[in-house]
């Protein structure tokens, strides 16, 4: 899916995780629910803070296949690449501590350029006991390192933040719908 680079967008990619994780069989108060939406909420974060190009959204793309969960979220700022470690803490900083948390609950995570245009992608993994059937969740253009491309069995959820529906508490015409604040 496609979120607006903003903190409502990152905040949008992290509802529907958790929604779509909820509907695909890991209720909202279960450990792989709760750890995937936190690993959604800092790399949406990142993406907002860091990788933020004015005018251009992020892409945010969830997958199960193999008892594997990926998350990757794609951003449109190719100066700004993010280290392949996290950096080192400063306990006095009251921010910097997004990398840690992921590197601290994903099984593997790392960065990759942006095939097809400037920009990079941060992915995430989470391997699940039960895998269940895979599944993808993708923006209206399907990126060409989707998992349909690697020969995964998937299937496939196309929408953009702006049709969310209201089991996501939006409605079209409500006063925060579609809102961008700067």
């Amino acid at each position: 899916m496609r979120f607006t680079s903003t903190p409502r967008g990152a905040r949008l990619a992290r509802r529907l995780v958790s929604h779509r994780l909820n509907e695909w069989g890991h209720p909202y108060t279960t450990p792989v629910n709760e750890t995937l939406t936190l690993i959604t909420a800092e790399l949406t974060a990142n993406a907002v803070q860091h990788g933020h190009v004015p005018g251009r959204d992020f892409h945010l793309q969830l997958t199960l296949a193999d008892g594997t969960f990926r998350i990757k979220v794609t951003d449109t700022r190719a100066e700004k690449q993010l280290p392949s470690t996290p950096p080192t803490l400063d306990s006095t900083s009251e921010s910097g501590r997004g990398l840690h948390l992921v590197d601290a609950l994903a099984d593997d995570w790392g960065v990759t350029p942006r095939r097809g245009a400037p920009g990079k992608t941060v992915w995430a993994e989470l391997r699940v006991p039960n895998g269940g059937r895979s599944h993808t969740h993708t923006a209206a253009s399907r990126p060409t390192d989707s998992a349909s491309a690697h020969g995964h069995n998937t299937e496939s959820f196309t929408a953009t933040s702006s049709r969310l529906s209201d089991d996501l508490g939006l409605r079209p015409g409500a006063s925060s719908y579609g809102d961008r604040r700067r």
